[in-house]
């Protein structure tokens, strides 16, 4: 299954039937993907299901009918196992960015934390998974396809934003405080801390 956050509301594209009542199941033969989109951006949807038997052809269907934009961030993580959050247009997020030409998805994700935090001493651990949502922007649909790696950082210096991103803030973060600080952030943040099984 994959999840699709459209303006932070789920829309899962799966290839099983669940037995639920609190979302509206659409078949992918029988719906205007876009459309649809439309409907959870203007609140009408809360939660949508899209069905078809082969997973795999509902996230090509979905990238054939908007643009992708590839992303790559990091979960950054300092010699006291602290982790790396930025604070922009009022919601504590992970720093991320849009790929580059040439450029790997490794060396997108350690350039933008680079960059939107003025933090430096990157290693990549391991790749995490990707999140995918939904964004508007001059009037047209776009999905990110956003690839997470975790990262450690030997950096000692005081982090600074990148202003012309928004970025107000750049903290460290221990991880007994990720759960309250999870409740002002994106659903794709919060998916990549639980399904990632982060310790805290």
């Amino acid at each position: 299954m994959y999840k699709v956050f459209v303006n932070d509301k789920p829309l899962f594209l799966t290839n099983k039937i669940e037995k639920e009542t609190d979302f509206q199941l659409f078949l992918l033969e029988s719906i205007d993907i876009k459309k649809l989109i439309v409907k959870i951006f203007q609140n009408k949807i809360q939660k949508a299901f899209l069905y078809h038997p082969d997973e795999s052809l509902l996230l090509k269907t979905l990238k054939s009918k908007i643009p992708v934009v590839k992303a790559g961030g990091g979960l950054v993580k300092n010699a006291k196992g602290e982790i790396l959050f930025i604070f922009r247009n009022g919601k504590w997020d992970l720093p991320k960015g849009g790929t580059e030409k040439n450029e790997t998805m490794e060396e997108t994700a350690m350039r933008e934390v680079e960059e939107e935090t003025g933090i430096n001493g990157l290693s990549i651990v391991e790749k995490l998974q990707k999140t995918y949502h939904v964004f508007k922007r001059n009037g047209r649909y776009k999905l990110k396809v956003t690839t997470w790696y975790e990262m450690n950082s030997t950096f000692e210096g005081t982090p600074e934003g990148q202003e012309e991103e928004g970025i107000e803030k750049v903290e460290w973060i221990n991880p007994k405080d990720i759960p309250t600080l999870l409740e002002n952030s994106y659903e794709n943040i919060k998916l990549l801390f639980e399904t990632e099984k982060i310790n805290f």
